[in-house]
């Protein structure tokens, strides 16, 4: 039975990977998969899921007015599974978009990103993914600084300075941000 989920993770807790082991482990089998990844994400290449590792594969990028479900629906070939990576900077009609995809295609659909923004709020399209989905799964990092468990993305300057005010979305690795615990985003031993 095809289902929506969510895999969430603060910043290198391996949602990349896991998504390119995913399709691995679907195209191995002969068995197609259709990824899909935010056209924001310009670290690598917009069109390509990439992981810190060196792995990548192309993806189809998603925009403000792409309609994943119509592609999904007249691709030539039926998707055994559609993958989505950088799922928070989704729009809410775009997770709509992939529960009718798991809902009137049978099709299960996997999204992967960050749950909460640098400032901890929600992102629209995590926010919706944790309202759609049928299983959600935390993918677990730890602290930048410490041992405890990461569930937080901390932004940092050109300086290594935390920074707590501006844009939701910055575009960036470990040179921006950080996977910290809940004390050490408030005060980060820097």
């Amino acid at each position: 039975m095809a289902q929506l989920y969510f895999k969430h993770g603060a910043m290198n807790s391996g949602k990349s990977i896991e998504i390119l082991k995913v399709a691995h482990n679907y195209e191995e089998q002969k068995k197609p998969v259709m990824m899909f990844t935010s056209g924001l994400d310009t670290r690598d290449e917009v069109g390509f899921v990439s992981s810190r590792v060196g792995l990548r594969q192309e993806a189809i990028p998603v925009y403000a007015d792409t309609n994943i479900f119509e592609l999904v629906k007249n691709n030539a070939v039926k998707p055994y599974c559609v993958l989505v990576d950088e799922v928070q900077f989704l729009k809410k009609a775009h997770v709509l978009q992939l529960a009718n995809i798991v809902d009137q295609l049978a099709i299960p659909v996997m999204g992967f990103g960050l749950k909460n923004d640098f400032q901890n709020e929600l992102f629209e399209g995590s926010q919706y993914m944790l309202t759609y989905a049928d299983k959600i799964e935390e993918m677990k990092t730890i602290c930048w600084f410490c041992h405890k468990k990461a569930t937080m993305n901390l932004r940092v300057d050109e300086r290594g300075k935390p920074v707590y005010t501006g844009d939701q979305i910055q575009i960036g690795g470990n040179d921006a941000y950080y996977p910290v615990c809940r004390k050490c985003h408030a005060n980060p031993p820097l």
